[in-house]
């Protein structure tokens, strides 16, 4: 399941999320859309995730995970076919509508809240590996854009439906709902019952999991939600602009540009990497505190960069504090408020982190509609994020309902 859900991912990321910044730069000079304009289709996206975000979230913990992951491959599979016979802005923001439902039908949210119903010692581990997907997708970033120099952005967009149905569909019939309905337990291991951890387990059933309602009167969830949303600012804004931005400000080719996009993913698995490693063994909240100034950091070097060396620095720091944060945003709400209602207390976040979701790319590109770059966009983003750290340092663990 971890490794089918990093393919999925994988997918998702290396024909939509990373190279969504080639198809920016291609269709403004293809079809003479202004950033603002393909800026909203990007903040489309994250608006629909939001509304969905609640009922899915609650027919997730109803029904499992797996029905929806499935859905959801044939609809983004349809909406890339879409997109590749747009003729207007209109029916390319319907096309990307349909993407954008069946992304988060099978993306992050489905594929963590499975991973968190069958891990609860290595959660962070599981989800970090989980996140490897999105991670490895940025490395096929040039070979998206190199499709779209050598064939068009139409064929790529056709062609990545096709993909997405060809690999993903098989990915996602491997995954599975809870565990105690195949037999299985948490962890892969039946609960101890050894006399050492008897005061551990009545401690446990002293208290129970959170439910919906109980988390949002929590200031951890809102603390959580507006950190999340703030680094999402960031990552948003760069998934969609910072092609863009080499090109136009420093002169990249596309295909230059999305190199450095690739160097941004080795140091994103680099994050990865070391999340697996200590997110089970430190407090997640301070490293989440952490990685909140190497967004802020990374995104000022892309600023102001007059030459390769700030450039490899944005890569480098924004890269690896967003692969190390990244699995952690799932896995701290599941520590902190259970996983009983974690499908719904995830929905209900997505209607707060989408303000990061959306701002971060519109406020960019209007930014740079209005002043003939990305530097004043970019700079407000990068305040945001180290704001966001504050959010994350306050963000403590609330105490466990009594049972």
């Amino acid at each position: 399941m971890v490794g089918a859900g990093a393919g999925i991912q994988f997918l998702q990321s290396s024909l939509l999320l990373q190279s969504f910044g080639a198809y920016v730069a291609v269709l403004q000079e293809d079809r003479g859309w202004s950033k603002t304009e393909l800026s909203f289709a990007a903040a489309l996206h994250q608006m629909e995730a939001a509304i969905l975000g609640p009922v899915l979230g609650w027919f997730i913990d109803r029904f499992g995970p797996h029905g929806v992951i499935r859905a959801g491959v044939v609809t983004l599979a349809a909406g890339f076919m879409l997109m590749s016979q747009i003729q207007s802005l209109g029916a390319f923001y319907a096309a990307f509508i349909v993407i954008a439902l069946g992304s988060s039908m099978c993306g992050f949210m489905p594929l963590n809240i499975s991973m968190i119903h069958w891990f609860e010692r290595k959660r962070g581990r599981a989800l970090s590996i989980v996140s490897f997907g999105l991670a490895f997708g940025g490395i096929a970033v040039p070979a998206v854009a190199w499709c779209m120099a050598t064939w068009g952005w139409r064929a790529t967009a056709f062609g990545s439906g096709v993909l997405v149905l060809l690999v993903g569909l098989p990915l996602a019939f491997v995954m599975r709902g809870r565990p105690a309905r195949y037999g299985e337990h948490v962890d892969g291991e039946p609960p101890a019952a050894t006399p050492s951890q008897a005061p551990v387990l009545a401690a446990q059933r002293a208290t129970r999991d959170f439910t919906a309602r109980e988390a949002l009167r929590t200031r951890a969830f809102w603390l959580l939600s507006l950190g999340h949303g703030f680094a999402l600012f960031v990552v948003t804004a760069v998934n969609v602009h910072a092609i863009t931005h080499l090109k136009e400000g420093l002169g990249y080719a596309v295909e230059q540009a999305a190199l450095y996009v690739m160097l941004m993913t080795l140091a994103q698995i680099g994050g990865i990497a070391l999340g697996a490693a200590i997110g089970d063994r430190f407090d997640k909240r301070l490293i989440c505190a952490a990685c909140m100034l190497m967004h802020m950091s990374g995104l000022l070097a892309l600023a102001y960069a007059t030459g390769p060396a700030m450039v490899v620095a944005f890569a480098l720091l924004h890269g690896t504090g967003w692969g190390l944060r990244g699995p952690f945003m799932q896995a701290i709400r599941a520590d902190y408020f259970g996983v009983s209602a974690i499908g719904m207390i995830l929905g209900l976040s997505f209607m707060i982190i989408v303000v990061g979701q959306i701002g971060g790319p519109m406020i960019a590109g209007a930014a740079a509609d209005l002043t003939g770059d990305y530097r004043a966009g970019f700079t407000l983003l990068a305040l945001l994020a180290g704001v966001g750290s504050l959010f994350f340092l306050l963000a403590k663990k609330p105490a466990r309902p009594r049972s």
